[in-house]
């Protein structure tokens, strides 16, 4: 039930016509083997599909934007004024070692106009025609996300355990700002798209990561690294949107001055990584809480924003929300798209559950968040939970 399986290459043969070497040969199907095969490549392009179509209506123009919300004048260019990222996410945080077990994230976005030069910003009004704003930012990441199943002292092929894979990856992302409507409520409507481009398997260096931290810190080793997935190019697409109030509700329990507000979200991806559709809201309460539109962290999960606003003096907000994801695809749980390899059943739905912290002062954010993810295969024993820090700087 759990054996290997071999994987056609369904969603991008265009992009991807051949395998990195070191990948495994598909083996020859049988016809049960080729019936299931086609199967699974038909559930999955329908969720290609049905994603495509969504994507298409978060580009479209929320209704009743106002295009004289920002000004549109022509600001110029500072080179490298914007905001860098550290993010980090582990389940050591949580007392666990399994599963989604580590990830790095380095980002920079520019400020809202002058980090970007006027060409830049005319050639994304042209490629993503993004709602009325005026304010628009570039970003630039590089991470990496590390997966093991939950016994890592085994060197033999855990077949009722996800595989070991690693996800090393580049990204550029476009970020749009406007005004638009919810629910007959005026909001500021933040837009972003990134595009991410890497490699799943040996090449994303996950196993030397791995045995390295937990060497360092005299853990138990990684053993079962010959078993992750083959490697294989791999392209994300990530489309997002988030409607944040325009003035937070204002409350004074017990004398203190507070701000509240609900920032509700949808997007989703389309790739040979992960393919979903996502849906989910932020309930944020503290002071000054009007800087970013919610804590960042490594996709797929609850988006934020990696970039704030300087609101002067002390901001702070604690935060609690959730997110349910449609999955069509998990290059983690399904395996490799062009190759035989291990792999378990996926949940089609999963869920996310986060509590956390986010304070600014001056130049400098930083947040915490503990995370609670439903279970994302059959057979999984229990719910994963991490941790997830991030510090920003703005330059």
């Amino acid at each position: 039930m759990f054996a290997t399986r071999a994987r056609a290459s369904f969603a991008f043969p265009v992009f991807f016509p051949v395998v990195f070497r070191g990948s495994r040969p598909a083996r020859p199907l049988d016809k049960a083997q080729r019936d299931a095969q086609n199967k699974a490549q038909t559930g999955t392009l329908g969720a290609i599909c049905i994603a495509s179509s969504f994507f298409l209506a978060l580009l479209a123009p929320p209704a009743n934007a106002r295009a004289d919300t920002f000004p549109s004048t022509i600001v110029p260019f500072t080179p490298f004024s914007g905001s860098l990222t550290v993010e980090i996410e582990n389940d050591k945080a949580a007392g666990t070692d399994r599963h989604y077990t580590h990830g790095t994230r380095i980002s920079w976005v520019s400020d809202d106009q002058k980090g970007i030069p006027q060409s830049v910003r005319d050639l994304i009004d042209r490629l993503y025609p993004l709602h009325a704003r005026k304010r628009q930012q570039i970003g630039f990441a590089i991470g990496q996300n590390i997966y093991t199943p939950e016994n890592i002292a085994s060197t033999q092929l855990q077949t009722k355990d996800r595989p070991y894979a690693g996800w090393l990856y580049g990204g550029i992302s476009l970020h749009g700002e406007g005004v638009g409507a919810l629910a007959g409520m005026s909001y500021n409507v933040l837009d972003t798209m990134e595009i991410d481009l890497g490699v799943v398997g040996p090449l994303s260096l996950a196993k030397q990561t791995q045995t390295q931290v937990h060497k360092f810190l005299h853990v138990t080793r990684p053993r079962g690294w010959g078993n992750q997935l083959s490697n294989e190019p791999a392209l994300d697409i990530i489309l997002q949107r988030k409607w944040r109030p325009h003035t937070p509700f204002r409350t004074r329990p017990l004398g203190i001055p507070l701000q509240a507000d609900f920032i509700p979200h949808m997007g989703g991806s389309l790739g040979n990584v992960l393919t979903h559709l996502s849906a989910g809201g932020t309930f944020r309460l503290g002071q000054n809480i009007n800087f970013d539109f919610g804590p960042a962290h490594i996709q797929p999960a609850l988006p934020g924003r990696e970039s704030f606003r300087e609101e002067g003096g002390l901001g702070w907000y604690l935060f609690a929300g959730g997110e349910s994801r449609l999955v069509g695809r998990n290059i983690f749980l399904d395996g490799n798209t062009f190759a035989a390899s291990h792999h378990v059943d996926k949940n089609a739905v999963v869920w996310d559950f986060q509590l956390g912290m986010a304070a600014t002062l001056g130049r400098y954010r930083l947040t915490y968040t503990q995370i609670f993810r439903s279970r994302e295969f059959r057979g999984q024993r229990q719910p994963d939970r991490y941790g997830a820090l991030s510090l920003t700087a703005k330059f």
